[in-house]
């Protein structure tokens, strides 16, 4: 008996949600699978959905990973979900004004000062500013994974600007197109309404100053950066432009685009550049992506920057264990998503329990992400727990420990035909005026077997995520 919760078996008999599911696998013989496989990946390359890996040689372009096999949430598991997701990223946008102005959480004794102020993620230009609408991080995607039929836990939030959400549209359109009659036979929530959502949250977070329809723009670091078709395919399904630093200059109390027909007034920037590279002005003075004098334009309200700079601060892998204090500190209730327990480094009690137990534990830098700057315990071999415990020993504060979570696993195709797999889930929240959240994520899957590494960088794959209608 597996130690880990099957999504689609219980017991040898299929759970509800997969029911129509496996006369669709079993009806499937290899050459199909094989043709299908490759008339996916065909897609994805026409398309142009491909990703690079920093400091990697060999393909620039290459292809995620994508599974055939959906995985499958029932009405009322997503309820639940989407409950817990939206209360969250309630939480965390409250932090978020709460620390760049009055710090009630902080003077409460809820959370360390020193956590929030001395993080590299804080800025202090936007010390003592409220973001229109109170909102600093609009795209709230946060990685969730499942251990039982009712266990959820949080593995982290991310409020800057997380990627991945473009696989979750086109898994959905790739399945649509190779699978019709899967469709015609389960009532799947639609996930495509995100792009119009997404515009709607924009637009609905505008400056003071615009008096007029917004104007929105995506501003992206340019097409050598590894999300870059991302930025591409949204801009071009929310019908914004797609800009670059250079494209865009301040003159005034506004920030104009250049056009052919001359400056237009930008209101909106759905920046998928790091902080550190926003304006030259007031950041790192050598960036060449951002626009000089953006961040005086912003603190004068006369530009909407999203997510805003400094929502970081909120995404910290050490922040991340106060988040259900910030639930009840903020809103007054109770969590409804419980975070992996998590001992951090930098207490004393804490790092001798970790050096104690480093096989047994997965290991976090607290800023690291993309799955880089980790160790898997179980998975590691004596030499390098022994060198990730000198890392962990010369600078306690910068690592967290979590246990090695027995992941859920759900059917993927793989060589031998169908076989279990860990998965986690990222949905992606939408926060302006309202919270919105479309019935769908991404699912991402290790997809060597026993593998509990999901990240795309360190060779997992992708999937679609299904809702079924009520």
């Amino acid at each position: 008996m597996s130690q880990y919760f099957n999504e689609m078996y219980d017991g040898g008999k299929v759970r509800m949600p997969y029911a129509r599911l496996e006369d669709w696998m079993n009806a499937m013989p290899a050459s199909l699978r094989t043709l299908k496989q490759a008339e996916a990946e065909d897609l994805f390359r026409r398309i142009g959905i491909t990703f690079a890996v920093y400091g990697e040689g060999g393909d620039p372009d290459r292809l995620i990973p994508f599974d055939m096999f959906p995985r499958v949430f029932t009405a009322s598991e997503w309820a639940r979900l989407e409950k817990g997701i939206k209360q969250r990223a309630r939480a965390l946008n409250a932090f978020l004004v709460d620390v760049y102005g009055r710090g009630e959480i902080i003077r409460a004794g809820r959370i360390p000062s020193r956590l929030v102020y001395q993080n590299e993620a804080f800025e202090k230009a936007v010390v003592g500013m409220k973001p229109p609408k109170g909102v600093y991080s609009h795209i709230v995607g946060i990685d969730i994974v499942r251990t039982g039929p009712d266990e959820f836990f949080v593995l982290e939030d991310n409020c800057r600007t997380p990627s991945g959400v473009s696989y979750m549209l086109e898994n959905r359109e790739i399945m649509m197109r190779m699978f019709p009659d899967l469709f015609r036979g389960n009532r799947i929530e639609p996930v495509d309404r995100y792009p119009e959502i997404l515009r709607r949250t924009l637009a609905s977070v505008a400056p003071q100053k615009c008096t007029n329809e917004p104007t929105i723009v995506l501003l992206t670091p340019g097409h050598f950066n590894s999300a870059y078709y991302e930025h591409s395919f949204l801009a071009d399904l929310m019908g914004i432009e797609l800009v670059e630093g250079q494209d865009l200059f301040v003159e005034g109390e506004f920030v104009w685009m250049r056009t052919t027909e001359g400056p237009k007034k930008v209101d909106v920037v759905y920046r998928r550049i790091d902080d550190a590279f926003i304006d030259p002005l007031c950041f790192r003075p050598d960036s060449m992506l951002g626009v000089p004098g953006l961040m005086d334009v912003y603190r004068s309200g006369g530009v909407s920057i999203c997510s805003a700079p400094g929502a970081g601060v909120a995404d910290d892998k050490a922040v991340y264990t106060f988040v259900p204090e910030m639930v009840r500190f903020y809103l007054g209730e109770e969590p409804i998503l419980q975070n992996v327990p998590t001992w951090q480094c930098g207490k004393e009690a804490d790092l001798r329990y970790v050096l104690d137990n480093l096989s047994e534990l997965v290991v976090k830098e607290v800023h690291g992400s993309g799955g880089y700057g980790m160790l898997v315990g179980p998975k590691s071999t004596k030499d390098q727990i022994e060198s990730f415990r000198m890392k962990i020993k010369a600078d306690p504060g910068n690592y967290i420990a979590q246990p090695t979570l027995a992941l859920s696993t759900t059917p993927t195709f793989v060589a031998e035909g169908v076989a279990p797999r860990h998965v986690d889930l990222r949905p992606y929240c939408l926060v302006g005026e309202g919270i919105e959240l479309v019935p769908g994520a991404l699912t991402r899957v290790a997809l060597t077997e026993g593998s509990l590494v999901v990240n795309s960088s360190q060779g997992g794959g992708v999937k679609d995520t299904w809702v079924l209608a009520e």
